[in-house]
């Protein structure tokens, strides 16, 4: 599946550096990192988000049970590498049905995370109450990560958000009440840290909530 370069943050065309710029240009945001083309779910098509990424593909590993992998993204170009990444599975919701679930990573001010929360962005800081405790927890890379529920989001996803690494992590889950799944404490792997066994990932359909958030 091929298509052309967006703007990560409205999803808007771009255009690409030449005489009179040196960054990738939207009309309305200005200087961005470009939102490549959704990559369909395969291991092989994952390495490639993976081999570019300057920041982490989180996914939660191991999956949890009836889960698969649905398809990535990324932002940033040949010269800057992915600034922001996106990895999608789906599965049993916790209370019945299908669950989507879409893991942002992303540098300061990307806001590929909030067009998928719904928000105005480009960062969640707005939108979280840290004063007080974290509604959710992960464990991402071996490191206990609280995860704060995001304010004002469309009626139809939860959105946590919190730091790993030093970067913005994001949960979009759909529907919302399949937010639960972000009470059970998953696992996340960085899988640019993940050996041999990703070769193992279950592969299912690519998911349309990552195509169009």
């Amino acid at each position: 599946m091929r298509g052309e370069p967006s703007c990560p943050k409205c999803g808007g065309r771009v255009r690409a550096p030449g005489l009179f710029s040196d960054s990738w240009q939207c009309d309305v945001h200005g200087a961005v990192y470009p939102l490549q083309p959704v990559i369909p779910p395969s291991v092989e098509a994952l390495s490639v988000v993976v081999h570019r990424a300057h920041v982490p593909v989180w996914m939660p590993w191991p999956l949890p049970v009836g889960w698969l992998f649905t398809g990535a993204s990324f932002a940033g170009d040949d010269r800057s590498g992915g600034r922001a990444t996106a990895v999608a599975c789906s599965g049993p919701g916790p209370l019945g049905g299908v669950g989507e679930l879409v893991l942002i990573a992303e540098e300061l001010g990307v806001g590929m995370g909030a067009r998928y929360a719904g928000i105005d962005g480009p960062d969640p800081g707005p939108y979280m109450s840290v004063e007080k405790p974290a509604q959710a927890k992960v464990l991402a890379a071996g490191r206990p990560t609280p995860l704060w529920h995001v304010s004002g989001t469309p009626d139809d996803r939860a959105v946590f958000a919190g730091e790993a690494r030093g970067l913005w992590l994001w949960a979009v889950v759909w529907p919302e009440q399949s937010g639960l799944l972000m009470y059970d404490e998953l696992v996340l792997t960085d899988l640019r840290d993940a050996g041999a066994e990703v070769d193992l990932l279950p592969c299912g359909a690519l998911s349309p909530r990552i195509l169009e958030p």
